[in-house]
């Protein structure tokens, strides 16, 4: 009886390292995934008396089509607020939604991954200090990193764009639309300066 506990005991124990060293990282077919990227910047420059402060929140919310294709929808809040000298000079607010494919291309490791992710969305922003509202369109080619601290569990770098076009319309008689265009060629040289850094869960 004591062998056979003891065998038992080895077995039980084989049986956790296998599963432990059998566990994956990564995404495959079907998998779902909710995530939210963050960002704040804070500005207080004791010389000219400005202070400024910024925050954006981007929640995701995506399905895999393949083993590296993911597809769906997602939502955007900024705000950014700016006092000098005690007076505030501005106060801007912006509201988005859109759609987004991403395509893992790249495992750097067991844990890493990289993708590549295309955006398509509409936005409405506010100006309240110039009483301006204002509407656009945006498109956005972008790159990221997802590193796993569990398998259900990564944490997101939503690094810098590579492309984006964005146009708007201020929400005004005679207003025109106003289009920027922007290639960032030196991406791998500032890829932490605009990053957004969030969770990623995976169902």
């Amino acid at each position: 009886m004591k062998k056979l506990f003891i065998a038992a005991t080895i077995a039980l124990f084989g049986f956790t390292a296998n599963a432990q060293e059998e566990q994956t990282f990564g995404f495959a077919n079907g998998d779902v995934i909710v995530e939210g990227n963050l960002g704040y910047n804070n500005v207080n420059d004791k010389n000219t008396e400005e202070k400024t402060n910024e925050f954006s929140i981007n929640p995701k919310a995506g399905y895999f089509v393949s083993d590296d294709l993911a597809v769906g929808i997602e939502l955007s809040y900024n705000s950014a607020t700016q006092d000098v000298a005690g007076t505030e000079t501005a106060d801007f607010s912006a509201f988005g939604a859109g759609v987004f494919a991403r395509y893992y291309f790249l495992d750097l490791g067991s844990r890493f991954t990289t993708y590549s992710e295309l955006g398509l969305g509409f936005a409405s922003a506010e100006n309240k200090i110039a009483d301006v509202k204002s509407n656009g369109f945006g498109a956005g080619l972008g790159l990221g990193i997802n590193y796993f601290v569990k398998e259900n569990i990564a944490i997101n770098f939503g690094l810098t764009d590579v492309l984006s076009y964005n146009t708007s319309k201020v929400d005004a008689d005679g207003a025109e639309s106003v289009s920027e265009f922007n290639a960032n060629l030196n991406v791998f040289n500032n890829f932490f300066q605009t990053a957004q850094f969030g969770l990623t869960f995976k169902f």
